[in-house]
């Protein structure tokens, strides 16, 4: 009998498969792209989870990702940051309050804390979780 490895004309197809099989032409190796190795913990960045901790997932560096949105908070600080309105949607409610108490430090605190929330990577919500960009 024959070797299911070998076929009719007693030669083997490249890297062991039979020649004929869906995909595969004699000579040719297999099509499409090796597929990338999954991530720390198997959960793409930003993907759902279902961890009530991190609703959005985790980011590179396995710190959770806010429910909270960077660049919302940054717009609200930059225009209404005389009322504190920015620190309250991201749940910084002492801040909020002394920043309406001094009407953002007369514009000067809240024009400095929308950039930096804008610009900075680690901005974070009142639980600790990194703001969404």
């Amino acid at each position: 009998m024959s070797d299911p490895q070998q076929n009719p004309y007693g030669q083997q197809g490249p890297y062991g498969q039979q020649p004929g099989q869906p995909g595969q032409h004699p000579g040719q190796p297999g099509y499409g792209y090796p597929q990338a190795p999954p991530a720390p913990g198997g959960v793409a960045p930003g993907q759902y989870t279902g961890d009530p901790n991190a609703p959005y997932g985790y980011d590179p560096y396995g710190r959770p990702y806010s429910d909270k949105s960077k660049i919302v908070a940054g717009v609200l600080t930059l225009l209404v940051g005389s009322l504190g309105i920015g620190r309250f949607y991201t749940g910084h409610v002492g801040i909020g309050i002394a920043q309406l108490l001094t009407c953002g430090g007369l514009g000067i605190w809240a024009l400095i804390d929308g950039i930096m929330t804008l610009t900075k990577n680690d901005a974070t919500d009142a639980q600790g979780r990194i703001l969404r960009s």
